[in-house]
């Protein structure tokens, strides 16, 4: 109920219903963009203020490491389920949104976590990147093998080369390299500005935060209402793609946060991570990306449906986590760890 009532939170519910009654309320784009960024700074920059504080200890390498692997079991777990209820494109494509994090919901965790008195580490912000990636380069190997699998198909058949329409969406059997996913996965603009920003308050340090507080502090919490009111809308408008999915889908969308953010505080708790930490660990598991991942998935998986992977987690995964999700993992992880 305490989450229901953040100012930040009410105007993602308006924006939602304001989308649902199809009102003509609207940010422009450029504003949204220059929203996006300017969270991704002011998060950059308060990891880094951390960071310069508490420095790389083995506690915060615990935590990265943690994030890591969380990173590859969460994509392999949703691809083994998905496989044999969807066709497996979609089940790759799906597992990678799933697997890789929400910068939005991470903000908005850490806003949570600040608002309850709770400290966390800055290296969590670093552990958001990393999680970043890992699920698009098993999504894309996994594509790669099933391209492989078609062209071996369908020279068996005999077919030839006149089986090549198999092929034509993928670009050749091997589809993209691996080495241009990551270039186009790690100069993406956002985590660009972020790990620049991350830099820019390491290097910096308390002398710093003094200088960005109204910027990078005081400021931050009605940019993120703002940005929240226009993801409502978003939300709103893109639910008819998630609500067009198999039950099957939208159970995955709706429960398997809830088993990924458990099997992220089971490894929390045997590394014997902090609870704010252990919380956000358990946001960033329980997260599904629907900006970076799609973008790159249109071009490196093409065979995939977007509106299956894009719409559940927007539409279904992301309003889920913002107001039920963020709370329920703090109460869990409090409950546990004490």
């Amino acid at each position: 109920m305490h989450n229901l009532l953040d100012p930040a939170i009410l105007f993602f519910v308006f924006g939602v219903l304001a989308g649902a009654l199809k009102s003509n309320l609207d940010v422009p784009t450029p504003i949204s963009k220059f929203l996006s960024l300017y969270l991704l700074m002011a998060l950059g920059l308060k990891g880094g203020f951390a960071l310069a504080k508490s420095g790389f200890g083995p506690e915060v390498l615990v935590s990265l490491g943690a994030a890591v692997a969380m990173a590859f079991i969460v994509p392999a777990l949703g691809y083994a389920f998905l496989k044999r209820r969807v066709a497996q494109y979609d089940a790759a494509a799906i597992a990678a949104a799933y697997g890789s994090v929400s910068a939005v919901t991470f903000v908005t965790a850490m806003q949570f976590l600040e608002n309850s008195g709770l400290a966390f580490g800055g290296h969590m912000a670093v552990a958001m990147v990393l999680m970043e990636s890992p699920a698009i380069i098993m999504a894309v190997l996994l594509a790669n093998a099933l391209r492989h699998a078609n062209a071996n198909l369908v020279v068996g058949n005999g077919l030839g080369s006149h089986g090549s329409g198999v092929l034509a969406m993928g670009g050749s059997s091997s589809g993209p390299s691996i080495r241009k996913i990551l270039h186009e996965s790690f100069t993406d603009g956002a985590h660009l500005l972020l790990l620049g920003s991350m830099a820019v308050g390491f290097i910096s340090g308390e002398a710093g935060k003094a200088m960005m507080q109204p910027f990078s502090g005081d400021l931050f919490k009605g940019m993120l209402a703002f940005f929240l009111l226009d993801m409502g809308l978003m939300v709103a408008r893109n639910f008819s793609d998630a609500r067009r999915a198999s039950p099957v889908l939208l159970a995955y969308a709706a429960l398997g946060p809830l088993l990924h953010a458990s099997i992220a505080l089971l490894l929390a708790v045997a590394l014997g991570m902090p609870v704010a930490d252990t919380i956000l660990l358990m946001v960033l598991s329980a997260s599904a990306s629907y900006i970076v991942v799609p973008a790159v998935l249109r071009y490196a998986i093409p065979e995939a449906n977007p509106a299956l992977y894009f719409g559940l987690s927007l539409g279904v995964t992301f309003p889920l986590n913002i107001l039920v999700g963020i709370p329920l993992y703090t109460y869990v992880a409090q409950s546990v760890l004490g």
